[in-house]
């Protein structure tokens, strides 16, 4: 069938919508990334979805142990039945024999469609969790002793709030969300009775030609109402050798990862310790690029780099092992990636943090926040990193 485009005047930011799926595949890992590789190479097109970041489990010799209250499959991409695109304040309209008088069915009915009220009607009274203060406290000193004992260097260490509630409607709780905190690696994902309200700020890897992208986040510091006060906490996140410290280690962990499928001498660091400002923090982020060998198909870049090292720490082997020891439930679609891949291959995704999960099914709510632990770590102030992380998602629950 023809894939036909249709242009229509459109406005505002870029974005892309993908629905009505054409064709599906869900996998557990194993193998899963090859499974993906033969999915499009046997109809190349656009494909939408997700990896989980149990995947681990397909990249290295590992296991998960813990529950998971949402429960998406490890890996999902399906074949869109539409794809809208707006850049440039044109709407691009595509699908597999779409006709230009359907095209403009759409487009009238995008038009007419009322946005959904960002009111909350069903607020989340409480969250709950697995890991209290004190339990997250002895965590974070054991890993502590860890790094000490040379074991690793840095861990990026999570723990899960959630609810047994009801949400109304998951879409308007995406867009009240991206009120609170807009981020440009936002995303709204549904498969089946499950869904994903993300405000990821994070890149984990991008392809456009032969060249690969990441830009990992590593460094927080907390936003305040007055000017001055902010940007001097700017300028100490900036300054600051303990973020630089932890940037740098997964920078050389990321640089690692590229450099098993780039042509050799291509890996380079665009930016390094960038400190960029969103709504409720500022973020250190650096930007390393390599250009992808002929001899890889893009699915090994994104399986060698995978999960990112920016959620993990390093070393990746080590301390995926000290997370499934340390932290209470399984991450599942938490630090994994949402995004697209092209027709000719290039792909875009995002880090799967700063998010609210959902199973309408159970029905299950989950949130999950971390931070990087090092040697030189504060318990009580990585403690408050994963609390300030989810006051928006906190926010939008009315939690």
């Amino acid at each position: 069938m023809d894939n036909n485009d249709y242009r229509l005047t459109g406005s505002g930011a870029e974005a892309l919508l993908a629905a009505d799926a054409v064709e599906v595949l869900q996998c557990s890992a194993g193998t899963a990334f090859q499974q993906l590789k033969e999915f499009h190479s046997a109809r190349p097109g656009w494909l939408f979805g997700h990896l989980g970041y149990d995947l681990k489990n397909e990249t290295e010799k590992l296991r998960s142990t813990h529950p998971d209250g949402v429960g998406f499959p490890d890996m999902a991409f399906f074949r869109p039945r539409y794809l809208l695109q707006l850049r440039q304040n044109e709407l691009h309209i595509s699908g597999p024999s779409l006709t230009e008088k359907e095209a403009q069915e759409i487009y009238s009915d995008c038009l007419r469609q009322e946005a959904p009220s960002l009111a909350n009607t069903s607020p989340v009274s409480a969250l709950d969790a697995h890991l209290g203060r004190t339990a997250y406290l002895d965590a974070v000193r054991a890993l502590r002793e860890h790094i000490r004992k040379g074991d690793c260097y840095e861990v990026n260490f999570c723990r899960e709030q959630f609810a047994r509630a009801p949400i109304a409607d998951p879409l308007a709780l995406f867009l009240r969300l991206n009120v609170l905190n807009p981020s440009p690696f936002a995303a709204y994902y549904r498969l089946g009775l499950r869904s994903l309200a993300c405000s990821s700020p994070e890149r984990f890897l991008r392809k456009k030609g032969n060249t690969i992208i990441s830009q990992p986040i590593k460094g927080t510091a907390r936003r305040a109402a007055d000017t001055q006060a902010d940007a001097a906490l700017r300028q100490g996140l900036r300054n600051s050798p303990k973020e630089q410290s932890e940037n740098v280690m997964i920078v050389d962990l990321v640089r690692n990862d590229l450099s098993k499928t780039a042509v050799q001498g291509s890996v380079k660091v665009e930016e390094l310790f960038g400190i960029y400002t969103f709504p409720q923090v500022h973020h250190m982020i650096s930007t390393v690029t390599a250009i992808l060998s002929p001899e890889h198909h893009f699915t090994d870049a994104i399986r060698h780099a995978f999960p990112m090292g920016s959620m993990t720490g390093a070393p990746k082997l080590r301390v995926m092992e000290l997370i499934e020891q340390y932290e209470r439930t399984r991450r599942g679609l938490f630090s994994g990636a949402v995004g697209y891949i092209t027709p000719e291959g290039d792909f875009d995704f995002n880090v799967v943090i700063r998010s609210i999960l959902y199973n309408a099914e159970t029905p299950y709510i989950s949130i999950q926040t971390g931070s990087a632990i090092t040697f030189y770590s504060d318990p009580e102030k990585e403690w408050e990193e994963c609390l300030l992380k989810a006051k928006a998602l906190q926010a939008a629950l009315g939690a």
